[in-house]
């Protein structure tokens, strides 16, 4: 195969309106899956967390970070089930998240007691908007990724109407919200999420998955404070590249913006955004319309705060970059040419991955496993058509590993 045209074509070539048409309709798909978090590890045990101190920020931008030179690979045995569980084993308690495909419930095991997320997602609507593959994709991506940073899918099943997915339920809400309540985050504290993320990040890619909308948004707290990655809806399992245009505006690459074939280096794009919005508290190429900010992405122009240290601005200016054969993790050295840089320089990676650091926050978990104060309340709709069988299900054939 001859090697992909990594220019960006002319902004003439490109029909900015369509683009940003079609982006507003996959971001309401996108919204169906709302804040989750997992209040029980990996071995089934409660986490403690006696302290819940709230504000634990350490402003010195040399603090360490406790984080391995090669992050082990976490393939474990598929453990998720298909159709194991139905809507009897599950008591619904509340609404988490609302959006156009259905909602997000929390809900608790009438076997062992636990809470569990329960997204559930009308077929119709899934069908209508065309977002059958990526509905597929996001159970089989799941069901591949088992990662300490990584969301946990326990099982799904289906009714007439319905996709049900069953996950951990992570108490602390969105790392957005932190954000937008702290304006913009100290060094360290960025640092420290920032590594996390690129360990779930090499992790996917280490399984030929491309994640593809890498925000605040899709990046849960824990009760401890550790992150998880959440909302597959937009992953993918790509060996070369890839056409689709997916993600959510901001965070976009300019090739995929381009309609060019992509790589999984469009995750690392999205990581440089991450981490600018993290230590300024705005995305460097944000308009109020998609189309214009799909313009600023295309002309690549940032203006970066005074405030920023060089060791950092080396990091972003290396990340955020059109030209691919300059972008940082998609070079010969791989994602180590991120992890060894040198404003990670404090990070113990091996400890991090073990989750064996103090996190600069932990969210006031007040009321313990299944506490919902980090969660806006939505009204709960009394009408849910729920676990219905015996009606014709025109849409079964289409979600069959459901």
């Amino acid at each position: 195969m001859e090697p992909a045209d990594t220019s960006i074509r002319s902004l003439n070539d490109i029909n900015l309106q369509e683009l940003a048409n079609k982006q507003h309709q996959r971001n309401i798909y996108a919204q169906g899956s709302p804040t989750l978090e997992d209040s029980i590890t990996s071995n089934g045990n409660d986490i403690n967390n006696p302290n819940n101190n709230i504000n634990k920020t350490n402003n010195n931008s040399n603090s360490s970070l406790s984080l391995t030179k090669k992050t082990s690979r976490h393939i474990n045995k598929d453990t998720t089930t298909k159709g194991k569980y139905t809507l009897n084993d599950f008591q619904i308690l509340r609404t988490l998240g609302t959006g156009s495909f259905g909602r997000v419930h929390l809900t608790r095991s009438i076997h062992n007691g636990r809470f569990y997320a329960m997204k559930v997602l009308k077929k119709q609507r899934v069908v209508q908007m065309k977002q059958i593959e990526h509905t597929n994709d996001e159970r089989r991506m799941l069901k591949l990724a088992q990662h300490p940073f990584i969301i946990r899918m326990w099982g799904t099943f289906q009714d007439c109407h319905n996709l049900f997915m069953i996950m951990d339920y992570i108490e602390g809400g969105e790392l957005f919200s932190l954000l937008r309540k702290s304006q913009r985050f100290p060094t360290p504290v960025a640092k420290f999420y920032a590594a996390e993320v690129f360990l779930a990040i090499e992790y996917l890619h280490s399984l030929d998955i491309i994640y593809r909308d890498l925000k605040p948004e899709n990046i849960l707290l824990d009760k401890n404070g550790h992150i998880k990655l959440t909302d597959f809806g937009f992953a993918k399992e790509v060996q070369d590249v890839t056409y689709t245009l997916c993600g959510t505006p901001d965070y976009i690459a300019p090739e995929v913006v381009a309609t060019k074939p992509y790589n999984k280096s469009v995750d690392w794009w999205s990581f440089g955004i991450l981490i600018f919005e993290m230590l300024t508290g705005y995305t460097p190429f944000y308009d109020p319309t998609p189309m214009k900010t799909y313009e600023n992405i295309l002309n690549g122009s940032i203006t970066y705060p005074d405030y920023l240290p060089p060791d950092i601005l080396d990091l972003l200016q290396k990340l955020i970059v059109k030209d691919l054969t300059q972008r940082l993790g998609n070079l010969q050295g791989g994602s180590d040419d991120v992890k060894n840089h040198p404003w990670f320089k404090e990070v113990i990676w091996e400890r991090l991955l073990s989750r064996d650091i103090e996190t600069p926050y932990e969210p006031p978990i007040t009321s313990g496993v299944g506490d919902t104060s980090q969660f806006d309340r939505y009204p709960e709709d009394k009408d849910l058509d729920y676990g219905i069988s015996g009606v014709e299900d025109p849409y079964r054939d289409q979600f069959q590993d459901f």
